[in-house]
């Protein structure tokens, strides 16, 4: 049976209004159906009658969120006994329907195991199908180079067979098998004709199971004992076969351990927020050896928080790799009770570190991603930044053009500004351009501004020239209101896009509003800004200095009486700095002048 509700700010039929009336305040998950009857949204709810009625008592800041609810033409619902139920249903029923406006799980990708068969002699080998037919399956890994890297130190420490013999008692009595080169070079222990009992096989596959487990400090307490044993007993070779076997099993350990071994086992969740696309980060640790390390990739739909998103993670987690959480450290609490779990944010500590490095590989998951689109699709990579950037700055077109401007004057003195253009996301160095300010006296940043947008944008418009989707002014609220003014005196108020950046805490401000706009420091669209801002200054400040150095040089050598231009420019092309020409002798500069000029400059320079 299907029901729903609505009230005044989102105009429904009656019978959704009345529908909602009848939702329990239960726990349970939420369906909403389109006009055709399609499932457009699951959503879970500790208090189903207070959650849905939320999305129809208000407009939403959301664009998207205000979308979804003008499509809701019905809904339905299920009770469940507890929150933890909801979204294990909410879960499932997502990847079954795949709604339009659901959080998407981005990973799809099957990850490979390592698994030990079900058999007489059991074999161990690198798969990505998971059946249950009593095999064993540790990971999964990420990286399949990781895996195989696991696999040959297993080979080099025990002599497991490879093959794929169906090799049972029967088998063997039958006299079926025949040992093969591996057998000869000590690789593998002969099970196909019974070289090697089960029993004394399965010794092998009980200390390799202690290795995929992340147990290896176990498994070299015991390989201890055995070589001291054997030593004790004179059997020389043999301990040193054994003790091969620990120093390679002690290297494998120290590269896997990254934190104090005082931690036995927990489960950390690391996040990269870049507003649209979340990487979450999940690795399970025992005794400080990362034993499994997966990340997931979600695409927000209707801005999602991060405790949403988490308790999605940890249920898809859960399902895929059956873990039962103990202790689960978060940099946030997930928008979930779960029993006899316990939470923790760490501050400091090994546990912080933990929390860090999954952080980091969520990062590295990001970056990974972006290299790999702007490698094989740039085209699609630059579409999604711009589109980004035209959500973030509430621009009407795409900012495939933009130009940013900054100040540069000190204690007054030769005042400039610099412009420089971005297209595309990237610099467009060819179209930079720099003002020597002409009509302000003194320094007037605001005035400046206000000079150097008029000037430009009244030459592009007459010599039509393209002009930007955005201007961006380095400054606060007062320089962009200096910019507001030029653009509206010449016209283009509305025509084109306006923000200042502020250094301090980088806020994002617009015309009009005084609250400035906090962007998330991992967004691409304040890189992008900031790196305008910082072209802008670099290129500012560069000419700034050139001027100011020629100025210096121009009160030096023009100064001096019977030298002119000319000869100031001859000496300068020759010796290259004023500094030079004061520390080479009357010789040399009147061999380059004449003696007459030469003494003039000497003295003039002492």
């Amino acid at each position: 049976m299907k029901f729903g509700g609505n009230v005044a700010k989102h105009d429904k039929s009656p019978e959704l209004k009345e529908k909602i009336s009848f939702l329990p305040d239960t726990p349970g998950v939420y369906t909403y159906y389109d006009a055709s009857g399609k499932i457009i949204y699951v959503g879970k709810a500790k208090n189903l009658k207070r959650r849905v009625s939320s999305y129809f008592n208000r407009t939403h800041d959301s664009l998207r969120t205000n979308l979804l609810v003008r499509a809701i033409a019905d809904l339905s619902y299920i009770v469940v006994p507890t929150e933890q139920d909801a979204l294990n249903l909410e879960n499932s029923m997502i990847k079954e329907h795949q709604p339009r406006y659901n959080v998407l799980l981005k990973d799809d990708k099957s990850y490979p195991w390592i698994a030990v068969s079900n058999e007489t002699y059991p074999r161990v080998y690198l798969t990505r199908q998971y059946t249950k037919d009593g095999t064993k399956y540790y990971g999964p890994y990420t990286n399949v180079s990781v895996a195989k890297t696991v696999l040959k130190l297993i080979e080099e420490l025990y002599p497991i067979r490879t093959c794929r013999l169906p090799i049972t008692e029967e088998y063997i009595s039958k006299g079926k098998g025949r040992l093969c080169l591996k057998y000869h070079i000590k690789k593998c222990a002969g099970c196909c004709t019974g070289a090697i009992s089960p029993t004394e096989y399965n010794r092998y596959i009980d200390e390799i199971k202690h290795i995929l487990r992340g147990d290896v400090h176990v498994l070299l307490d015991h390989l201890k004992a055995e070589m001291e044993k054997l030593s004790l007993e004179l059997r020389f070779e043999e301990a040193q076969m054994v003790k091969q076997r620990y120093d390679l099993l002690l290297n494998y350990r120290s590269r896997s351990v990254i934190v104090s071994q005082t931690i036995n086992e927990i489960d950390v969740f690391g996040v990269e927020d870049d507003d649209r696309d979340v990487y979450i980060n999940y690795m399970h640790v025992r005794r400080g050896a990362v034993v499994r390390s997966v990340t997931l990739r979600y695409k927000r739909r209707l801005e999602e928080s991060l405790a949403e998103l988490l308790a999605l993670a940890m249920e898809e987690i859960r399902t895929t790799f059956g873990i039962k959480y103990d202790e689960v450290i978060v940099e946030t609490v997930p928008e979930i009770e779960m029993t006899d779990v316990t939470f923790t944010v760490p501050q400091r500590g090994d546990k912080a570190k933990l929390l860090e490095v999954s952080q980091r590989n969520a990062r590295q998951a990001r970056i990974d991603d972006l290299k790999h689109m702007e490698k094989h699709n740039p085209e699609e990579r630059t579409e999604q930044l711009l589109k980004r950037m035209q959500s973030d700055f509430r621009l009407p077109d795409l900012p495939r053009h933009i130009e940013c401007f900054d100040n540069s004057n000190i204690q007054g003195s030769n005042p400039v500004a610099s412009c420089v253009v971005f297209k595309n996301g990237k610099p467009s160095k060819k179209d930079y351009r720099h003002f020597k300010i002409k009509t302000v006296e003194g320094p007037d940043d605001f005035a400046s501004m206000r000079e150097v947008l008029t000037r430009r944008y009244t030459r592009l418009m007459q010599e039509g020239e393209g002009l930007p989707q955005l201007i961006v002014v380095d400054g606060g609220k007062g320089q962009l209101s200096a910019a507001v003014e030029a653009l509206d005196a010449i016209g283009l108020r509305g025509v084109i896009s306006v923000v200042g950046i502020a250094k301090r805490l980088e806020e994002i401000y617009f015309p009009g509003d005084s609250v400035p706009l906090y962007i998330s420091k991992t967004s691409e669209s304040l890189r992008v800004i900031q790196h305008l801002r910082d072209e802008a200054h670099r290129f500012g400040i560069t000419f700034h200095r050139d001027l100011r150095s020629k100025s210096q040089i121009n009160s030096e050598l023009n100064n001096i009486k019977g030298i002119g231009p000319a000869t100031a420019t001859t000496l300068l092309r020759h010796f290259k700095s004023v500094a030079r020409i004061r520390e080479a002798s009357l010789p040399e500069v009147a061999t380059i002048i004449g003696p007459a000029k030469a003494r003039l400059v000497k003295e003039a320079l002492k």
